[in-house]
């Protein structure tokens, strides 16, 4: 079944770059600074969308409300600042498919929960922000998402009604922000996905497995 949309909406971390290197960098460059062993790239990178939260209880076993947890956290997000492009790339697969949405001049925007200090330097610095019609971050409107208003924001900024885009995201919160939002919505499988509920139970419109399966969804394959 085709998707007809006027424009396209992207996650950032896990949709359109792999940013987990470098987060689970700053994790692992922090139990290194204690005299801890490497924590397996394999048990960092599933938490990555949930951001600080995730990393910093991966990585520590520390919960907010812990005494420690704050410190943490805040030694973990300047940890990152200092090398949050350093191996972060867009994933390979979506080049060709922002390319082709570009040739096809069909906008695409960026509605992220990282917060503005770190999305615009990182997306400025893998070469998206010229391209991008929109960049929404976690601190742009009152809510983050599973909240759908970063996503109407979003909308409005591209002077389209909501029901004019789709979200491609790779979390549950981005398809419960989608759905609350009226977007038509795709979870994408090659991201990071959590640890929750399999991406099948999310309730997507569509789920795809790499990110060329978008075109063949929107007609343009």
């Amino acid at each position: 079944m085709t998707i007809v949309c006027r424009a396209v909406l992207f996650d950032l971390d896990g949709t359109l770059i792999d940013s987990a290197p470098d987060l689970a960098g700053a994790a692992n460059d922090m139990r290194v600074a204690r005299g801890l062993p490497l924590l397996p790239y394999a048990r960092l990178r599933p938490m990555v969308g949930s951001g600080a939260r995730g990393m910093v209880g991966r990585a520590f076993g520390a919960v907010p409300g812990d005494a420690e947890f704050e410190s943490l956290r805040d030694e973990f997000l300047s940890r990152y600042e200092a090398r949050m492009a350093q191996e972060t790339r867009v994933f390979e697969a979506m080049a060709p498919v922002l390319e082709h949405l570009q040739l096809h001049r069909l906008p695409w925007g960026i509605v992220t929960n990282k917060a503005t200090r770190f999305s615009e330097p990182l997306v400025a610095a893998m070469g998206l922000h010229e391209r991008a019609a929109t960049l929404v971050c976690g601190d742009t409107t009152p809510h983050a998402k599973p909240h759908p208003a970063p996503l109407i924001e979003a909308a409005r900024r591209m002077s389209l009604a909501v029901a004019d885009c789709i979200y491609v995201g790779d979390d549950l919160r981005d398809i419960q922000a989608g759905r609350a939002a009226g977007m038509a919505t795709v979870a994408a499988a090659w991201g990071y996905l959590g640890e929750g509920e399999s991406i099948e139970a999310w309730g997507a419109d569509h789920v795809i497995q790499s990110p060329g399966e978008l075109l063949t969804l929107l007609g343009l394959a």
